[in-house]
Order: structure tokens, then sequence, then C-alpha cells
């Protein structure tokens, strides 16, 4: 390895979140501060919200039932004239 390349190495760096847990772990910065940790995230602590944007779910579900409509026309047989 080449010599005063490489930055350098903090064993004990902090990690600080916006909620208040700190972390220690190894890194190139010395201290470092996040929004969001795995103590607070939703998808960690069970508290996901789903967020609809401009009614997508809704049209998810109008796309769905159009498609079994369709679906459900094509498997009733058809009448035969005789």
């Amino acid at each position: 390895m080449k010599e005063k390349i490489h930055p350098t190495y903090y064993p004990n760096a902090k990690i600080i979140c916006a909620c208040g847990a700190v972390f220690t772990v190894g890194s190139t910065i010395k201290e470092m501060h996040v929004e969001v940790c795995s103590h607070c995230h939703p998808f960690f602590t069970g508290k996901q919200k789903l967020v609809d944007k401009s009614g997508q779910i809704e049209k998810y579900k109008a796309r769905l039932e159009k498609r079994d409509k369709l679906f459900t026309a094509q498997k009733k047989p058809k009448k035969s004239h005789k």
C-alpha cells in the first residue's frame, strides 16, 4: 500500500441520530450526525405508514377491478346460434 494516501481511520467514531441514539462504529469520520437510525426508522419500529399521494392506491385498485372484469367476461361461454 502507498503511504500517506489513505484517510485516518477512527475505530471509535460516534454516530449521533436526531432521535438521540448514539452508536460507536469504525469510520474515517470522527463524528457523524444522521437523521434516521434503526431505533427511529419506521421500517424497523413497525410504525410504518402508507402515504397515498394523488390517489395512486385508488388508481391501482380501479385498474385491478377493470382487469378482473375483463377476465371474467372472457371466461364466460359464448352462446351458440343454432
